[in-house]
């Protein structure tokens, strides 16, 4: 199994472009939030202690997605709770902004689309494939690719 660098690193690998990465910087956030603002429309209700919790399928993503980062690197980790946290706060306050699902679901779309039509312009850009063609779980290690820059600049070791 790979540490936390080796993936870091190997994704890097095709992302060297300076216009590349700045489309990554916006991309690969767009991406996440549209995908859990997509995923947080589907509810799924579990009985729990003779109480019922509604729950959605970005918490089982982002559970799933934790594990994972949890095998890899405890600061990445907390990290990605606390921008996971941050997402699921925007999402909320896009439910209380437009009531209606439908409405949702053509927002979280429209930039899910645009950011994923960013992305394959930067890998065009840089002449590289996009990482995850390689192997899914690259999908992951995009966001904690760019969490690493930001540890890096402030002096957290991962």
């Amino acid at each position: 199994m790979k540490n936390i660098q080796q993936w870091l690193d190997a994704y890097g690998e095709s992302h060297q472009n300076k216009t590349n990465k700045i489309i990554h910087w916006i991309c690969v956030p767009l991406i996440m939030f549209s995908l859990l603002g997509i995923l947080s429309l589907i509810k799924i209700t579990v009985p729990l202690f003779s109480s019922y919790y509604c729950i959605n399928v970005a918490h089982l993503l982002i559970i799933f997605s934790i594990i994972f980062y949890f095998r890899l690197s405890i600061p990445i980790t907390i990290g990605m709770i606390i921008y996971s946290a941050l997402n699921l706060y925007i999402i909320h306050q896009f439910e209380l902004l437009y009531h209606s699902q439908s409405v949702l679901l053509m927002v979280y779309i429209g930039i899910f689309v645009g950011a994923w039509i960013g992305q394959f312009i930067g890998h065009k850009i840089e002449g590289q494939k996009p990482s995850f063609f390689e192997d899914l779980q690259f999908l992951l290690i995009g966001p904690a690719w760019l969490l690493s820059f930001i540890y890096n600049k402030i002096g957290i070791r991962y």
